[in-house]
């Protein structure tokens, strides 16, 4: 998908399992991927929002977005500013699931 700049999968501990980031910035990305994640479910569970779908990082020149990839992973995807997040959480989704089965 051209609009995604970047992708990591890291488990639910913080530790990056596969990334397309410089091998400097993984582990730290890893870390901070799992705990949005872990916060965001405490957010939804708390506001009783019900199940987490994803946690949405806005920043002025594009998005992180942070999907549960089921009991034991999470998927980070990295967008630019003005990135079809529609097309993206559609394709991100699938990808989650597809990656908690093979971590299950």
């Amino acid at each position: 998908m051209p609009e995604i700049t970047g992708v990591m999968i890291a488990s639910t501990d913080g530790l990056s399992l596969a990334t397309d980031l410089p091998e400097a910035e993984a582990a730290r990305a890893a870390a901070m991927a799992a705990t949005a994640l872990g916060l965001g479910k405490r957010i939804a569970q708390i506001a009783a929002l019900g199940s987490l779908e994803e946690v949405v990082v806005r920043g002025r020149d594009g998005y992180v977005v942070v999907y549960s990839a089921g009991e034991k992973g999470v998927l980070a995807v990295t967008a630019p500013m003005g990135a079809n997040l529609g097309l993206i959480h559609l394709e991100a989704r699938q990808a989650a699931e597809r990656i908690a089965k093979a971590l299950a």
